[in-house]
């Protein structure tokens, strides 16, 4: 299913099953969205990042970040990060994303892409640190990007695009039935930002 061309309602349910996902379309307007942009391109202490696949240790071309509301670990491809608290900028983030999905997020994993060579494979967001059917919000600054959910059982593709400025939130039983990615794309130039806010668990 391609949603590209369609008016997106942020009530709608783009999924045909098995989980829930909105796309809110920009959420704040093209100078705002310009604003974060750049300030969490400058500002934030980008890393590349290191995943551990068939036995090999393997250094990406994008880089990352998590933050969070205390210094959370969270592991993922057999890497552990430690967060940093809030910036400003963050925290105005955090709070408008809680405020538009009527949910709470207590951390955050940012991506940034250099261009469109740059992806992330299927994969789905279901680590043990994450709270079970959580929310998670994710939010886009910089160059549109084609954003794509596959079932796991029927294999079903539902595609949209993720806009600058723009919010995206999957919940429900999103993570256990479907996977998602960023394809990689040579018609793409220019960075993008990804934020996606998330819940740790806490005993």
């Amino acid at each position: 299913m391609d949603l590209f061309a369609n008016e997106l309602d942020p009530k709608q349910n783009l999924l045909p099953k098995d989980g829930i996902v909105n796309y809110f379309g920009p959420m704040v307007n093209q100078n705002q969205a310009d604003f974060y942009f750049g300030q969490l391109k400058k500002t934030i202490p980008w890393e590349h990042d290191v995943i551990h696949m068939f036995g090999k240790r393997i250094v990406t071309k994008r880089k990352v970040a998590w933050y969070g509301d205390s210094p959370f670990e969270y592991t993922y491809s057999k890497s552990t990060k430690k967060a940093l608290l809030w910036t400003p900028e963050l925290m105005e983030l955090k709070e408008l994303a809680e405020k538009l999905t009527e949910e709470t997020y207590n951390s955050c994993l940012l991506n940034l892409y250099h261009s469109g060579e740059e992806g992330m494979g299927w994969h789905s967001d279901d680590e043990k640190e994450l709270k079970r059917n959580g929310a998670i919000a994710s939010l886009s600054f910089g160059a549109e990007r084609k954003f794509v959910f596959k079932h796991k059982t029927t294999k079903e593709k539902v595609e949209l695009r993720l806009d600058h400025g723009s919010l995206l939130v999957m919940k429900g039983t999103t993570q256990e039935h479907w996977l998602h990615r960023l394809p990689p794309t040579k018609k793409v130039g220019t960075p993008r930002i990804n934020l996606t806010f998330r819940t740790i668990e806490t005993n």
